[in-house]
């Protein structure tokens, strides 16, 4: 695929790893970017924003889009459809953009295969599973039940830091935060493979 100096930047680790604490703090600093959110076909609830929370679609299109292999990734829940559309991160990376996702481990295979050429990715995680547990507390959003699926989810991921680029221990946020932002702002540096054969071509240039 060949996009105008856009990237990927995917960031995945545990639920309460500061990932979205981090983004807010480098935001101002990595350029100009865009936030991949899901594609939905549940209906919008009251206070929620098209293309803030998710981009809301009708059933017929978001089945069109699957037909079309538009989708990263999709699911049915509950009786709702909801994906990561490539529609969307397309015309962010034509614009130049660097695309930021927020998705788990399996979500990083997915947008690797398809993009991998101009994917950089980080894990990110506390130092401990007994930090992370109990920054879960602390945060006082989830029931016990909840806290003890994140943490037996947190312990499956840990697993797979390997396939990772980068690993950020978020155990010092100043410092994570500036490791992040670097990391952010090399992984525009990265070329797509028909830029990289295209220079091949013209560097050859002796008769």
């Amino acid at each position: 695929m060949a996009f105008s100096n856009g990237a990927v930047l995917v960031l995945s680790g545990p639920s309460g790893a500061g990932k979205s604490s981090l983004i807010k703090k480098i935001e101002k600093d990595i350029g100009d970017y865009y936030f991949s959110i899901s594609t939905t076909t549940r209906g919008i609830r009251e206070g929620e924003t098209d293309g803030v929370e998710y981009h809301f679609v009708d059933e017929e299109e978001f089945k069109k889009d699957i037909e079309n292999d538009y989708f990263l990734e999709y699911a049915l829940v509950h009786g709702n459809y909801y994906g990561t559309s490539l529609k969307h991160v397309k015309n962010a990376l034509a614009d130049g953009k660097l695309v930021l996702f927020d998705i788990d481990v399996q979500g990083n295979t997915a947008i690797t295969n398809r993009l991998g050429d101009i994917t950089t990715s980080v894990f990110i995680t506390p130092p401990t599973l007994s930090e992370l547990k109990s920054r879960l507390i602390n945060r006082s959003t989830d029931a016990n039940s909840a806290i003890e699926r994140r943490l037996k989810m947190a312990k499956k991921e840990i697993q797979r830091i390997s396939e990772y680029d980068y690993l950020i221990i978020n155990d010092d946020f100043e410092k994570a935060a500036e490791k992040l932002c670097l990391i952010a702002k090399t992984a525009r540096l990265k070329k797509p493979l028909d830029k990289i054969n295209r220079l091949i071509q013209e560097w050859e240039d002796i008769e």
